[in-house]
């Protein structure tokens, strides 16, 4: 009789395929045999953001280390749109959730940028990664989001590439609703940017109202939260032009 698919589910580092060992590392192996209890012959899903998800057998099993092997791909690498965000970092507790949701929402990167009204000035960049692989784990996704390093917003847009649309955030509202605003655009290569609490500068304004591939929208009537902005934006742009279907 075929074994029931495994609840419990773990990102590792290395290769996986039909056969290959894994080495637990010793949080794991405390995780995976002290918390949850799992003994050998139990069988526990892998992934590592590269080769999708793979169903695989305990077959060393010990308080501070073990060993897994790979029986069965169970899914294979599903690759999110082509689309990035970029949020101004706020509190600690909400910065996270932005990353935590944008990685569920299907971000293919993150991007923390400073602002002219940015009230933070730096960042644990790993713990916004590790968010980001704890949430993939979590919502069953295969494809962790790059997270990049926090830079300049003015940085990041003097080396915008031609070929990226981006869907501009814009409190002000001089804009159309989203479903309006997209409404005869494709998909592509495409990045949505917010703001940080404060909004935009008069001067980044601006910029992006010159850039070209500019499409301004409005979130609604409402002022939202940096964080509510991020997960409204992304859930509106997913629906008009992602893998919503």
């Amino acid at each position: 009789m075929a074994k029931k698919r495994a609840k419990i589910r773990l990102f590792v580092e290395g290769s996986l395929g039909d056969g290959q060992g894994i080495v637990v590392t010793k949080d794991q192996a405390n995780y995976l045999f002290n918390v949850m209890r799992l003994k050998t012959g139990d069988n526990v899903l892998l992934f590592n953001g590269r080769d999708g998800e793979w169903q695989a057998e305990v077959v060393e099993a010990g308080k501070r280390a073990g060993k897994l092997a790979c029986r069965v791909q169970t899914a294979p690498l599903q690759l999110p749109p082509d689309v990035w965000l970029l949020f101004a970092p706020i509190k600690k507790a909400r910065t996270a959730f932005i990353v935590e949701k944008a990685t569920e929402l299907g971000a293919a990167r993150i991007m923390p940028v400073l602002t002219d009204f940015t009230n933070m000035d730096r960042i644990q960049i790993d713990r916004l990664r590790a968010y980001a692989m704890e949430a993939t784990e979590q919502c069953g996704g295969t494809y962790i989001p790059e997270v990049y390093e926090f830079q300049k917003l003015t940085d990041v847009l003097n080396e915008w590439p031609e070929d990226r649309r981006i869907m501009f955030c814009d409190e002000t509202r001089k804009a159309l609703p989203v479903a309006q605003a997209l409404a005869k655009e494709t998909g592509g290569k495409w990045a949505i940017v917010i703001g940080p609490e404060g909004g935009f500068s008069p001067d980044e304004i601006e910029r992006f109202r010159g850039m070209t591939g500019v499409t301004s929208v409005t979130l609604g009537p409402r002022i939202l939260r940096a964080d509510t902005a991020a997960v409204a934006a992304l859930t509106a742009w997913q629906s008009a032009l992602g893998d919503w279907e």
